[in-house]
Protein backbone atom coordinates (compact mmCIF):
# COMPACT_ATOMS: atom_id res chain seq x y z
CA UNK A 1 0.00 0.00 0.00
CA UNK A 2 2.78 2.48 0.90
CA UNK A 3 4.66 1.62 -2.28
CA UNK A 4 1.53 2.21 -4.37
CA UNK A 5 0.96 5.54 -2.61
CA UNK A 6 4.54 6.61 -3.37
CA UNK A 7 4.35 5.61 -7.04
CA UNK A 8 1.00 7.33 -7.47
CA UNK A 9 2.36 10.68 -6.21
CA UNK A 10 5.28 11.11 -8.62
CA UNK A 11 4.89 14.29 -10.76
CA UNK A 12 5.47 13.87 -14.49
CA UNK A 13 8.19 16.53 -14.67
CA UNK A 14 10.13 15.30 -11.65
CA UNK A 15 13.27 13.15 -11.69
CA UNK A 16 11.31 9.92 -11.31
CA UNK A 17 8.49 11.11 -13.55
CA UNK A 18 10.96 11.27 -16.43
CA UNK A 19 12.89 8.15 -15.41
CA UNK A 20 9.72 6.02 -15.17
CA UNK A 21 7.89 7.51 -18.16
CA UNK A 22 5.90 4.81 -19.97
CA UNK A 23 6.60 2.09 -17.38
CA UNK A 24 3.15 2.28 -15.69
CA UNK A 25 4.68 1.38 -12.32
CA UNK A 26 1.61 2.60 -10.42
CA UNK A 27 -0.32 -0.24 -12.09
CA UNK A 28 1.96 -2.91 -10.60
CA UNK A 29 -0.17 -5.45 -8.75
CA UNK A 30 2.60 -7.44 -7.02
CA UNK A 31 6.10 -6.85 -5.69
CA UNK A 32 7.48 -9.12 -8.41
CA UNK A 33 5.67 -7.06 -11.03
CA UNK A 34 7.15 -3.85 -9.60
CA UNK A 35 10.66 -5.37 -9.58
CA UNK A 36 10.32 -6.54 -13.18
CA UNK A 37 9.24 -3.09 -14.42
CA UNK A 38 11.22 -0.73 -12.20
CA UNK A 39 14.90 0.04 -12.97
CA UNK A 40 17.47 0.67 -10.28
CA UNK A 41 18.52 4.19 -9.29
CA UNK A 42 22.22 5.08 -9.15
CA UNK A 43 23.86 7.84 -7.13
CA UNK A 44 25.36 9.16 -10.37
CA UNK A 45 21.81 9.80 -11.64
CA UNK A 46 21.03 12.00 -8.64
CA UNK A 47 24.33 13.84 -9.14
CA UNK A 48 23.54 14.44 -12.81
CA UNK A 49 20.00 15.61 -11.97
CA UNK A 50 21.32 18.19 -9.52
CA UNK A 51 23.84 19.34 -12.12
CA UNK A 52 21.10 19.79 -14.73
CA UNK A 53 18.62 21.41 -12.31
CA UNK A 54 20.78 23.26 -9.76
CA UNK A 55 21.02 23.52 -6.88
CA UNK A 56 18.60 20.83 -5.60
CA UNK A 57 17.66 18.80 -8.68
CA UNK A 58 14.14 17.76 -9.59
CA UNK A 59 13.54 14.80 -7.28
CA UNK A 60 10.72 16.46 -5.35
CA UNK A 61 7.13 15.34 -4.87
CA UNK A 62 6.16 18.70 -3.35
CA UNK A 63 6.77 22.36 -4.34
CA UNK A 64 10.12 23.67 -3.06
CA UNK A 65 8.28 26.08 -0.74
CA UNK A 66 7.18 23.11 1.39
CA UNK A 67 10.72 21.91 2.13
CA UNK A 68 12.21 22.97 5.46
CA UNK A 69 15.37 20.87 5.93
CA UNK A 70 18.64 20.83 3.97
CA UNK A 71 21.40 18.24 4.27
CA UNK A 72 24.13 16.85 2.07
CA UNK A 73 26.33 13.80 1.81
CA UNK A 74 29.93 13.87 2.99
CA UNK A 75 31.33 13.62 -0.54
CA UNK A 76 33.86 10.94 0.49
CA UNK A 77 33.03 8.87 -2.62
CA UNK A 78 32.33 11.68 -5.11
CA UNK A 79 30.32 14.85 -5.60
CA UNK A 80 28.23 15.72 -2.50
CA UNK A 81 24.47 15.31 -2.91
CA UNK A 82 22.10 17.94 -1.56
CA UNK A 83 18.90 16.59 -0.02
CA UNK A 84 15.72 18.40 1.04
CA UNK A 85 12.92 17.29 3.37
CA UNK A 86 9.43 18.48 4.16
CA UNK A 87 8.25 18.54 7.76
CA UNK A 88 6.36 15.29 7.10
CA UNK A 89 9.40 13.53 5.66
CA UNK A 90 11.59 14.74 8.51
CA UNK A 91 9.10 13.56 11.10
CA UNK A 92 8.97 10.09 9.53
CA UNK A 93 12.76 9.79 9.83
CA UNK A 94 12.76 11.00 13.43
CA UNK A 95 10.24 8.25 14.19
CA UNK A 96 12.58 5.70 12.60
CA UNK A 97 15.47 7.02 14.71
CA UNK A 98 13.42 6.65 17.88
CA UNK A 99 13.16 2.97 16.94
CA UNK A 100 16.96 2.84 16.97
CA UNK A 101 17.11 4.34 20.47
CA UNK A 102 14.35 2.07 21.76
CA UNK A 103 16.12 -1.03 20.44
CA UNK A 104 19.31 0.14 22.18
CA UNK A 105 17.41 0.53 25.45
CA UNK A 106 17.80 4.31 25.66
CA UNK A 107 15.09 5.99 27.73
CA UNK A 108 14.25 9.25 29.47
CA UNK A 109 16.61 8.31 32.30
CA UNK A 110 19.64 8.42 29.97
CA UNK A 111 22.04 11.26 29.24
CA UNK A 112 23.29 11.04 25.67
CA UNK A 113 26.43 12.79 24.41
CA UNK A 114 26.67 13.48 20.67
CA UNK A 115 30.43 13.61 20.05
CA UNK A 116 30.65 15.18 16.61
CA UNK A 117 30.39 18.51 14.85
CA UNK A 118 26.89 19.40 13.65
CA UNK A 119 27.47 20.18 9.98
CA UNK A 120 25.20 19.46 6.99
CA UNK A 121 25.42 15.68 7.49
CA UNK A 122 21.95 14.18 8.10
CA UNK A 123 22.28 11.52 10.77
CA UNK A 124 23.45 13.52 13.77
CA UNK A 125 20.60 16.02 13.57
CA UNK A 126 18.07 13.19 13.38
CA UNK A 127 19.67 11.39 16.31
CA UNK A 128 19.65 14.51 18.47
CA UNK A 129 15.99 15.27 17.77
CA UNK A 130 14.99 11.63 18.29
CA UNK A 131 16.81 11.61 21.62
CA UNK A 132 14.80 14.64 22.71
CA UNK A 133 11.60 12.98 21.56
CA UNK A 134 12.11 9.95 23.81
CA UNK A 135 12.88 12.27 26.73
CA UNK A 136 16.62 11.66 27.11
CA UNK A 137 18.89 14.52 28.19
CA UNK A 138 20.82 15.34 24.98
CA UNK A 139 24.26 16.94 25.20
CA UNK A 140 25.66 18.47 21.97
CA UNK A 141 29.46 18.36 21.85
CA UNK A 142 30.08 19.94 18.46
CA UNK A 143 33.07 22.27 18.19
CA UNK A 144 34.77 20.85 21.29
CA UNK A 145 38.15 19.17 21.52
CA UNK A 146 38.35 15.51 22.45
CA UNK A 147 39.56 16.44 25.94
CA UNK A 148 36.64 18.81 26.43
CA UNK A 149 34.21 16.14 25.29
CA UNK A 150 35.66 13.66 27.76
CA UNK A 151 35.29 16.20 30.57
CA UNK A 152 31.70 16.88 29.55
CA UNK A 153 31.06 13.14 29.54
CA UNK A 154 32.41 12.74 33.06
CA UNK A 155 31.05 15.96 34.59
CA UNK A 156 27.51 15.28 33.36
CA UNK A 157 27.53 11.54 34.18
CA UNK A 158 26.68 10.67 30.57
CA UNK A 159 25.33 7.14 30.11
CA UNK A 160 25.27 6.83 26.30
CA UNK A 161 27.71 8.03 23.65
CA UNK A 162 26.96 8.53 19.93
CA UNK A 163 29.89 8.68 17.48
CA UNK A 164 31.77 6.71 14.83
CA UNK A 165 33.65 3.55 15.91
CA UNK A 166 37.04 5.10 15.14
CA UNK A 167 36.24 8.21 17.14
CA UNK A 168 35.26 6.12 20.16
CA UNK A 169 38.71 4.53 19.85
CA UNK A 170 40.25 7.99 19.55
CA UNK A 171 38.48 9.25 22.70
CA UNK A 172 39.81 6.26 24.64
CA UNK A 173 43.31 7.00 23.32
CA UNK A 174 43.07 10.66 24.39
CA UNK A 175 41.74 9.61 27.81
CA UNK A 176 44.78 7.38 28.34
CA UNK A 177 47.15 10.14 27.24
CA UNK A 178 45.52 12.72 29.53
CA UNK A 179 45.29 10.29 32.47
CA UNK A 180 41.47 10.42 32.38
CA UNK A 181 40.07 7.28 33.97
CA UNK A 182 37.19 5.96 31.84
CA UNK A 183 36.29 3.58 34.65
CA UNK A 184 34.99 6.67 36.44
CA UNK A 185 32.47 7.32 33.67
CA UNK A 186 28.84 6.20 33.68
CA UNK A 187 28.92 5.12 30.03
CA UNK A 188 27.00 1.88 29.58
CA UNK A 189 26.26 2.18 25.86
CA UNK A 190 28.16 3.40 22.78
CA UNK A 191 26.01 3.81 19.66
CA UNK A 192 28.17 3.76 16.53
CA UNK A 193 27.57 4.25 12.82
CA UNK A 194 29.19 5.69 9.69
CA UNK A 195 31.64 2.77 9.29
CA UNK A 196 31.41 -1.04 9.22
CA UNK A 197 33.35 -1.22 12.50
CA UNK A 198 30.23 -1.47 14.66
CA UNK A 199 29.54 -4.96 13.32
CA UNK A 200 33.18 -6.15 13.21
CA UNK A 201 33.74 -8.47 16.21
CA UNK A 202 37.33 -7.37 16.91
CA UNK A 203 36.39 -3.68 16.82
CA UNK A 204 33.41 -4.22 19.11
CA UNK A 205 35.52 -6.19 21.57
CA UNK A 206 38.29 -3.59 21.60
CA UNK A 207 35.85 -0.72 22.10
CA UNK A 208 34.02 -2.46 24.94
CA UNK A 209 37.31 -3.24 26.67
CA UNK A 210 38.52 0.35 26.43
CA UNK A 211 35.20 1.70 27.73
CA UNK A 212 34.90 -0.40 30.86
CA UNK A 213 32.63 -3.07 29.37
CA UNK A 214 30.15 -0.70 27.69
CA UNK A 215 27.78 -2.27 25.20
CA UNK A 216 28.51 -1.44 21.55
CA UNK A 217 25.33 -0.88 19.52
CA UNK A 218 25.46 -0.63 15.74
CA UNK A 219 23.04 0.97 13.29
CA UNK A 220 23.28 2.54 9.86
CA UNK A 221 21.68 4.95 7.43
CA UNK A 222 22.38 7.30 4.53
CA UNK A 223 21.62 10.91 3.70
CA UNK A 224 19.81 9.77 0.55
CA UNK A 225 17.42 7.45 2.41
CA UNK A 226 17.58 8.14 6.17
CA UNK A 227 18.02 5.81 9.19
CA UNK A 228 17.71 2.26 7.84
CA UNK A 229 18.67 -0.32 10.47
CA UNK A 230 19.18 -0.97 14.17
CA UNK A 231 21.14 -3.72 15.88
CA UNK A 232 19.20 -6.70 17.15
CA UNK A 233 19.02 -6.38 20.96
CA UNK A 234 19.45 -10.16 21.31
CA UNK A 235 21.94 -10.89 18.51
CA UNK A 236 24.88 -8.46 18.45
CA UNK A 237 26.28 -7.99 14.96
CA UNK A 238 22.92 -8.50 13.25
CA UNK A 239 20.99 -5.48 11.96
CA UNK A 240 17.22 -5.26 11.50
CA UNK A 241 15.88 -3.20 8.60
CA UNK A 242 13.05 -0.85 9.60
CA UNK A 243 10.65 -2.53 7.18
CA UNK A 244 7.82 -0.09 7.89
CA UNK A 245 9.90 2.66 6.30
CA UNK A 246 11.85 0.77 3.62
CA UNK A 247 11.47 -1.86 0.95
CA UNK A 248 14.79 -3.70 1.09
CA UNK A 249 16.21 -5.91 -1.66
CA UNK A 250 19.63 -7.43 -2.26
CA UNK A 251 21.20 -7.52 -5.72
CA UNK A 252 24.23 -9.41 -7.00
CA UNK A 253 27.01 -6.78 -7.28
CA UNK A 254 27.43 -5.49 -10.82
CA UNK A 255 24.23 -7.19 -11.93
CA UNK A 256 20.50 -6.53 -12.06
CA UNK A 257 19.79 -10.03 -10.72
CA UNK A 258 18.47 -10.35 -7.18
CA UNK A 259 20.61 -12.35 -4.77
CA UNK A 260 19.34 -15.53 -3.18
CA UNK A 261 18.31 -15.43 0.47
CA UNK A 262 21.45 -15.38 2.60
CA UNK A 263 23.72 -14.61 -0.36
CA UNK A 264 25.98 -11.57 -0.03
CA UNK A 265 25.04 -8.70 -2.30
CA UNK A 266 24.34 -4.98 -2.63
CA UNK A 267 21.56 -3.49 -0.51
CA UNK A 268 18.80 -1.86 -2.61
CA UNK A 269 16.37 0.48 -0.82
CA UNK A 270 13.07 2.18 -1.59
CA UNK A 271 11.89 4.82 0.91
CA UNK A 272 8.24 4.30 1.84
CA UNK A 273 7.66 7.17 4.28
CA UNK A 274 10.21 9.84 3.28
CA UNK A 275 7.98 11.10 0.49
CA UNK A 276 9.30 14.62 -0.05
CA UNK A 277 12.41 13.47 -1.94
CA UNK A 278 12.19 9.69 -2.33
CA UNK A 279 14.74 7.11 -3.40
CA UNK A 280 13.30 4.20 -5.39
CA UNK A 281 15.26 0.98 -5.85
CA UNK A 282 18.40 2.88 -4.88
CA UNK A 283 21.70 1.01 -5.12
CA UNK A 284 23.28 1.92 -1.79
CA UNK A 285 26.72 0.37 -2.38
CA UNK A 286 26.49 -1.46 0.96
CA UNK A 287 27.45 -5.14 0.96
CA UNK A 288 25.06 -7.21 3.11
CA UNK A 289 23.75 -10.73 3.65
CA UNK A 290 19.97 -10.50 4.15
CA UNK A 291 17.49 -12.97 5.57
CA UNK A 292 13.73 -12.55 5.52
CA UNK A 293 12.20 -13.53 8.84
CA UNK A 294 10.36 -16.86 8.53
CA UNK A 295 9.63 -16.72 12.24
CA UNK A 296 10.16 -13.96 14.81
CA UNK A 297 13.73 -13.18 15.85
CA UNK A 298 14.83 -13.79 19.43
CA UNK A 299 14.07 -10.12 20.06
CA UNK A 300 10.52 -10.57 18.70
CA UNK A 301 11.08 -8.65 15.45
CA UNK A 302 9.83 -10.02 12.12
CA UNK A 303 11.85 -7.49 10.12
CA UNK A 304 14.52 -8.25 7.52
CA UNK A 305 17.82 -9.27 9.11
CA UNK A 306 21.27 -8.27 7.85
CA UNK A 307 23.52 -10.99 9.25
CA UNK A 308 26.91 -9.60 10.18
CA UNK A 309 25.68 -6.02 9.69
CA UNK A 310 27.21 -3.98 6.88
CA UNK A 311 29.94 -6.25 5.54
CA UNK A 312 31.62 -3.46 3.57
CA UNK A 313 31.20 -1.14 0.63
CA UNK A 314 30.99 -2.51 -2.91
CA UNK A 315 33.30 0.26 -4.14
CA UNK A 316 35.77 -0.33 -1.28
CA UNK A 317 36.76 -3.79 -2.49
CA UNK A 318 40.28 -3.93 -3.91
CA UNK A 319 41.95 -6.71 -5.87
CA UNK A 320 45.53 -7.35 -4.83
CA UNK A 321 47.37 -9.98 -6.87
CA UNK A 322 44.09 -11.68 -7.71
CA UNK A 323 42.72 -11.64 -4.13
CA UNK A 324 39.51 -9.72 -3.33
CA UNK A 325 39.95 -7.70 -0.13
CA UNK A 326 37.37 -5.76 1.88
CA UNK A 327 38.57 -3.19 4.44
CA UNK A 328 36.25 -4.67 7.09
CA UNK A 329 37.98 -8.07 6.84
CA UNK A 330 41.40 -6.41 7.20
CA UNK A 331 40.22 -4.39 10.22
CA UNK A 332 38.84 -7.47 11.98
CA UNK A 333 42.18 -9.25 11.60
CA UNK A 334 44.35 -6.29 12.63
CA UNK A 335 42.39 -5.33 15.73
CA UNK A 336 42.47 -8.89 17.01
CA UNK A 337 46.11 -8.15 17.81
CA UNK A 338 46.03 -6.31 21.12
CA UNK A 339 49.18 -4.31 20.44
CA UNK A 340 47.66 -2.21 17.63
CA UNK A 341 46.72 1.38 18.45
CA UNK A 342 46.02 2.63 14.90
CA UNK A 343 46.78 1.51 11.36
CA UNK A 344 46.84 2.65 7.75
CA UNK A 345 46.88 0.63 4.52
CA UNK A 346 48.79 2.11 1.57
CA UNK A 347 47.79 0.98 -1.93
CA UNK A 348 50.15 1.59 -4.82
CA UNK A 349 50.66 0.47 -8.41
CA UNK A 350 53.74 -1.70 -8.97
CA UNK A 351 54.42 -2.88 -12.54
CA UNK A 352 50.79 -2.35 -13.44
CA UNK A 353 49.41 -4.29 -10.45
CA UNK A 354 47.92 -3.11 -7.17
CA UNK A 355 50.11 -3.81 -4.17
CA UNK A 356 49.72 -2.86 -0.52
CA UNK A 357 51.72 -2.31 2.61
CA UNK A 358 50.67 -1.43 6.12
CA UNK A 359 51.76 1.04 8.78
CA UNK A 360 50.96 0.37 12.43
CA UNK A 361 51.07 2.44 15.58
CA UNK A 362 51.69 0.11 18.51
CA UNK A 363 50.74 0.51 22.15
CA UNK A 364 53.61 0.79 24.62
CA UNK A 365 53.24 -2.79 25.86
CA UNK A 366 53.07 -4.34 22.37
CA UNK A 367 55.44 -7.25 21.71
CA UNK A 368 58.54 -6.64 19.59
CA UNK A 369 57.23 -9.26 17.18
CA UNK A 370 54.00 -7.37 16.40
CA UNK A 371 54.88 -6.50 12.78
CA UNK A 372 56.05 -10.05 12.05
CA UNK A 373 52.96 -11.52 13.75
CA UNK A 374 50.67 -9.37 11.60
CA UNK A 375 52.51 -10.32 8.42
CA UNK A 376 52.05 -14.00 9.23
CA UNK A 377 48.35 -13.49 10.06
CA UNK A 378 47.71 -11.61 6.81
CA UNK A 379 49.48 -14.26 4.79
CA UNK A 380 47.53 -17.03 6.51
CA UNK A 381 44.15 -15.31 6.06
CA UNK A 382 44.52 -13.90 2.55
CA UNK A 383 47.49 -15.74 1.02
CA UNK A 384 49.23 -12.40 0.54
CA UNK A 385 52.63 -11.16 1.68
CA UNK A 386 51.96 -7.70 3.12
CA UNK A 387 54.89 -5.69 4.54
CA UNK A 388 54.03 -4.25 7.97
CA UNK A 389 56.00 -1.31 9.41
CA UNK A 390 55.74 0.07 12.94
CA UNK A 391 55.61 3.89 12.93
CA UNK A 392 55.96 6.31 15.90
CA UNK A 393 52.89 7.05 18.03
CA UNK A 394 50.83 9.95 16.69
CA UNK A 395 52.07 9.49 13.11
CA UNK A 396 48.81 8.27 11.58
CA UNK A 397 45.76 10.54 11.07
CA UNK A 398 42.74 10.56 13.40
CA UNK A 399 39.18 11.66 12.65
CA UNK A 400 35.91 12.17 14.49
CA UNK A 401 34.02 11.21 11.32
CA UNK A 402 34.74 8.36 8.91
CA UNK A 403 38.28 7.06 9.21
CA UNK A 404 40.59 7.34 6.19
CA UNK A 405 42.69 4.25 6.76
CA UNK A 406 43.11 3.25 3.11
CA UNK A 407 45.33 5.54 1.06
CA UNK A 408 46.15 5.28 -2.66
CA UNK A 409 49.57 6.42 -3.82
Amino acid sequence: MRLSTLLGRIPEQSFYGRKFSGLALAESTTLEDFQDRCPFTLKSEFVADQSHFPPYGSNHLEPLERFTRFHQTSGTTGTPLRWLDTNESWNSMVESWTRVFQAAGVSSSDRVLFAFSFGPFLGFWLAFEAGQRIGALCLPAGGLSSVARLRMLLDNEVTALCCTPTYALRLAEVAAREKIDLCASKIRLIMVAGEPGGSIPATREQLSGLWNGARIFDHHGMTEVGPVTYECPKTPGTLHVIDDAYLAEVCIPGSSKLAAVGEAGELILTTLTRLGSPAIRYRTGDLVRAEKAIQPCLCGSCETRLVGGILGRIDDMVIVRGVNLYPSAIEDLILRHRGVREYQVILQQVSGMTDLRMEIEAVAEAPNTLAHDLELALQSAFSLRVPVVIVPAGTLPRSEMKAKRWVRK
